[in-house]
């Protein structure tokens, strides 16, 4: 009996032991549940339309206003190169010598043609004061002096002829020496001492350009040119482009380029190939920092009223789709696409998708789930509590 009472009594102390961790474990449990069922504390901001100045940024190449191929036009072997490549050159300054030689003896054969044609017609003038008195006193035939002033003005038109080929000559000697038709800098010289070249040739002799101004060239998109469109006054593209105010120009380096440029073209059509129409800037280049064939980012300065902005660290991207979790009135939330129109600073300017008052949760969503209540908390009051919502809602994410 004695050992029968020993075993029950350890087997009511061993029930006992698993009923009391039966109920600990419960009430564990219960608190947990509790626990997670709390809602959490997010800062919630309201949104509210306003007028939005955005910088949009545009890709650009630059040209200089002018660029002029340099070509001969007449034939030779190249018997000096004056300049450099890179050199900055004046209007009119000497850039190429062709062989001469050929040129003036040309000349010289078109001087000395040009004086016989003058001695043929001061003959022929001659024969006809000879022939008038003659036909007068009917000493000769009227035909004589018929036949000496056609021979006349024969002389007469070759001596124009004479004089129109040592012009041609002249002309040809002059191009012989090849000179900068605008100022600016030179490019590469493909050519070297004693190449022979000619007119009509493939290649050019060199390339020249004028970059006192430099022009950037860039793309708008359909959606930008219709804003465009409907931003700026006048009723004509050309008066609209006058009301534009000035633009700015980042280069390669993401340093800002010192002068404001104007934009003052636009394209007549668009590309179809990349649904945009293709605008122009200009810049001033005193100093000749930029160049032919530089890149760099036009900046322009877009308006857009009423218009909805939300912090881009408020957002998250999935499938290329930009979402935010909206607060609804009973403080549940629900994960809302929207529609990004362009980007101010840190902000998103939305387009679609949320309406002035609508509230969003700034931060701490990363496990937030469709209809899961929250505590919203005014992130500009520190009476709030908005601090250590902000300090739960990173140790949420992070546990």
């Amino acid at each position: 009996m004695t050992e029968k009472k020993r075993l029950f009594s350890l087997r009511a102390v061993l029930g006992l032991v698993v009923l009391l961790a039966l109920g600990a474990c419960n009430r564990g449990q219960e608190g947990q549940q509790g626990a997670e069922q709390q809602p959490r504390p997010l800062p919630v901001k309201e949104l509210h339309r306003s007028t939005v100045v955005v910088q949009k940024e545009y890709a650009a190449t630059l040209e200089g206003v002018v660029t002029v191929e340099v070509r001969p036009q007449v034939g030779g072997t190249l018997k000096e190169i004056a300049v450099d490549e890179g050199q900055s050159v004046e209007a009119g300054q000497l850039l190429f010598t062709i062989d001469q030689r050929p040129y003036r003896e040309a000349l010289n054969a078109a001087v000395a043609a040009r004086q016989s044609a003058e001695a043929a017609l001061w003959l022929a003038d001659i024969d006809v004061k000879k022939y008038k008195p003659l036909v007068e006193n009917k000493v000769v035939s009227e035909i004589k002096l018929l036949e000496a002033e056609a021979a006349r003005r024969s002389a007469r038109a070759q001596l124009a002829q004479a004089r129109a080929a040592e012009e041609q000559a002249r002309i040809d000697l002059g191009y012989t020496r090849i000179e900068a038709p605008v100022s600016g800098y030179i490019a590469e010289i493909p050519f070297r001492l004693g190449s022979l070249v000619k007119a009509g040739q493939d290649g050019a002799l060199t390339t020249l350009t004028d970059v006192s101004r430099v022009h950037a060239y860039f793309s708008l998109s359909e959606v930008d040119f219709t804003h465009f469109k409907q931003q700026f006054e006048g009723e004509t593209l050309e008066e609209k482009l006058v009301s534009v105010p000035p633009v700015t120009l980042e280069l390669a380096d993401g340093s800002l380029y010192g002068e404001n440029g104007k934009l003052d073209a636009v394209s007549g059509q668009f590309d179809r190939s990349t649904a945009s129409v293709r605008f122009r800037a200009t810049f001033p280049n005193e100093h000749g920092l930029l160049r032919s064939g530089n890149t760099g980012t036009v900046r322009i300065a877009w308006t857009y009223s009423d218009m909805i902005t939300v912090p881009q660290s408020a957002t998250m991207d999935l499938q290329d789709r930009v979402f935010v979790f909206r607060v609804n009135d009973d403080n549940t939330v629900a994960r809302t696409p929207v529609t990004v129109a362009g980007v101010s600073g840190s902000e998103y300017l939305v387009s679609e998708g949320l309406a002035n008052g609508d509230r969003i949760v700034l931060s701490g969503f990363s496990r937030l789930l469709d209809g899961t209540p929250i505590q919203p908390v005014d992130p500009d009051a520190k009476e709030s509590g908005a601090e250590e919502a902000e300090q739960q809602a990173n140790q949420a994410e992070g546990a």
